[in-house]
């Protein structure tokens, strides 16, 4: 089991890792990349800047800690022989990248035994990274690095809602977020990653998605409970391997956030 001193080393290869992955990506970026388009049912495009930066980040992995486990969402699984397991997203937002729209983040997540202990969100354009570890979380924002928290709990009246578009939610879960989004004071929408950074750092109130993948999430995770916030679903299961996921600056305004989403007497 890694030490303290140990999650701050690989807190610093993490960083090293969302840096050498912004020097490949970058260079895509407003450049009208060429766009390919992965089989989903829906419109899910993914770029040469997606690409580089996950053979990026593996490779590095692979040279400094060979015994560790990879998941990418560009190059697949790689089974390893210890606790740990990366978890890539090189370009969370492809949409958002392909438009010149700077809410795209490098994702970087590691899991020990399959709970989330690390994550990095990287923003290389406009400057920010947010990490957190179980030490705590932090923004650096152009080689300035300060601690980050939730902002005190808000009444579910008051609270500010993130998510990347109402189209996401279908069924019994479009009601039920019609039903939250009426209850709050704010909803804005287009943030991808960067709204439950922004929740981290006590910037808004609620962040939310449905349908995410393990590598949307994993390397948020760490970054919002180590500012003193809650990250779960409004299903059943847990937010580790993605799905519709809930996250708040409090448990009290998770469960009131949770239980619009799930009220039956409001379908």
């Amino acid at each position: 089991m890694p030490t303290k001193d140990h999650w701050t080393e690989l807190t610093d290869f993490a960083l090293r890792l969302s840096q050498a992955a912004a020097q490949e990506i970058l260079p895509h970026f407003r450049q009208n990349t060429p766009v390919d388009v992965k089989p989903h049912e829906t419109w899910d495009p993914v770029t040469e800047g997606d690409r580089a930066g996950e053979r990026a980040i593996r490779q590095l992995i692979e040279r400094h800690y060979p015994s560790h486990g990879i998941i990418g969402e560009e190059y697949g699984t790689k089974t390893g022989a210890s606790a740990l397991t990366w978890i890539l997203d090189p370009i969370d937002g492809t949409r958002s990248f392909v438009i010149g729209l700077p809410t795209w983040a490098i994702l970087i997540g590691l899991y020990e035994d399959g709970v989330p202990k690390l994550g990095v969100m990287c923003q290389p354009f406009v400057g920010d990274t947010f990490f957190g570890n179980p030490q705590g979380s932090w923004l650096e924002h152009r080689g300035v690095r300060q601690a980050i928290q939730v902002r005190a709990e808000k009444p579910l009246s008051q609270a500010s809602i993130g998510t990347t578009s109402p189209h996401l939610y279908k069924n019994a879960d479009k009601t039920g977020f019609e039903t939250l989004s009426a209850s709050v004071q704010s909803v804005r929408y287009g943030g991808d990653a960067y709204f439950f950074s922004l929740l981290a750092a006590g910037h808004l109130d609620i962040a939310m998605d449905a349908g995410l993948q393990v590598y949307d999430i994993a390397a948020l995770i760490p970054i919002i409970t180590g500012a003193g916030g809650v990250v779960g679903t409004w299903s059943s299961a847990g937010p580790e391997k993605g799905g519709n996921i809930l996250a708040a600056s409090s448990q009290n305004l998770f469960d009131q956030a949770r239980a619009k989403m799930t009220d039956q007497s409001s379908r």
